[in-house]
């Protein structure tokens, strides 16, 4: 039996309590649950008690030296960041892309050329399973080096049967052997492989007709996500994918205007997932919609920036009453990054998100956009020790201070992995 943690003398520990009672939007995702001088007991990965220094010595006042103790003092405790969507296993590079862009390329006449998802996808099919594995490890630790402590991530980098279930395949190895809890998504359709080309609703068939039951039989994702875009796939063919995954099971998720406004939202509010993915160019109607509906927008400050774009309107999105969780989008085209202490001070520039806001975004919000809110995302007894010490006093210094990691160690179940 592992030794108790306790954290004491937190300047700010910063519970987000919750109490199950669902994702965040407007007011409440100001509220942090702040506990000043505050404290946490571990036990056995888990969180046993939470609240002010004084509280807990008087309660562990039998056991206090038994415990590890470890002194916060002028240090924000937070819950363990989570970011809610990720293409994390990928094969191969595409620095050369960066420099297109920078000469005048657009991200469609990359995709159209040869290059973007479909050149990530030929490294994809030929990497090895142990090389994807040795790959994704290397950027699943620096995730935890910022504070990053459960993360999504996405195939769709084979779009065939094997290279599909090879990237589901790693995640799965990896959850068991990573530190960091990793939630798998199906994202067969993220484009349309070059040797479909103008012959899309065969794809569409191949994969409600062969990949969809072997990932669901193998019990390889939890989600299952598609790229709705003019271009990639319409929101008639995003529908039939999603309502099949839902037959096996898997609960939808859309990447939906990013490029231009198609519908996306409106579509993500109607069918009932649990989150909508980017939304830059999302429409007043489908903001309203997904309000209404209570999807969550998943919004990728780090992406805008990266391919130069307007951020999407998450100022407008919370008073309008969406709940809003943000994601570093770690891919290799058009957002190479693992630092969600970026995505956050990102929030705050590009999307008027106040620090309060931005910290609930990629905590609590990001977990109920993943169907994780009852382990993680919170400081709460109960829940795993999910834990981020910083080296900043107070949550509005973690956004202030922008650019910087300011993690100072982190615990997942009560281990300390940084």
């Amino acid at each position: 039996m592992s030794k108790p943690i306790w954290i004491k003398h937190a300047a700010q520990l910063a519970t987000l309590a919750s109490e199950g009672k669902g994702p965040r939007s407007k007011e409440a995702m100001s509220e942090l649950g702040l506990i000043e001088d505050g404290s946490i007991w571990i036990e056995e990965g888990m969180i046993k008690a939470v609240g002010t220094t004084n509280e807990l010595e008087e309660r562990y006042a039998d056991r206090v030296n038994e415990a590890e103790v470890v002194d916060a003092t002028d240090h924000l405790v937070t819950p363990g960041l989570v970011d809610p969507h990720t293409h994390v296993v990928y094969g191969g590079s595409r620095e050369r892309e960066f420099e297109m862009r920078l000469e005048g390329a657009s991200y469609m006449d990359i995709m159209n050329a040869g290059g973007g998802i479909h050149a990530t996808t030929r490294m994809t099919r030929e990497a090895l399973e142990e090389e994807l594995i040795e790959q994704t490890t290397l950027r699943l630790d620096s995730f935890l080096a910022h504070g990053v402590t459960t993360v999504e991530g996405k195939s769709g980098y084979g779009m065939n049967l094997e290279t599909e279930l090879k990237q589901l395949r790693v995640m799965k190895k990896l959850q068991e052997q990573h530190a960091i809890d990793l939630v798998p998504t199906f994202m067969g359709a993220h484009a349309v492989p070059a040797e479909y080309k103008g012959r899309e609703d065969e794809f569409v068939d191949q994969l409600i007709n062969e990949m969809l039951p072997v990932v669901a039989e193998e019990k390889l994702a939890e989600f299952n996500d598609v790229f709705c875009e003019k271009g990639v796939f319409t929101p008639e063919q995003t529908e039939r994918i999603l309502d099949a995954g839902k037959r096996f099971g898997l609960i939808p998720k859309i990447h939906a205007d990013e490029i231009e406004s198609y519908g996306g939202a409106e579509l993500a509010a109607k069918i009932g997932s649990i989150s909508a993915e980017h939304l830059l160019k999302a429409s007043d109607a489908g903001i309203k919609a997904m309000a209404k509906a209570g999807t969550i927008a998943c919004l990728l400050p780090a992406t805008a920036l990266y391919l130069r774009e307007e951020a999407a309107a998450g100022r407008k999105m919370i008073d309008e009453g969406v709940a809003v969780a943000i994601s570093t989008d770690c891919n290799p085209g058009s957002s190479p990054t693992t630092s969600m202490p970026l995505v956050m001070n990102l929030a705050c520039i590009s999307m008027r998100l106040t620090p309060a806001e931005a910290l609930t975004a990629a905590t609590y919000n990001a977990a109920c956009a993943i169907n994780r809110e009852e382990k993680v995302g919170s400081l709460e007894v109960g829940k795993q020790a999910d834990i981020v010490l910083w080296n900043v006093k107070n949550y509005q210094e973690l956004q202030y201070l922008f650019g910087v990691n300011h993690v100072k160690a982190v615990w997942k179940k009560g281990v300390k992995v940084v």
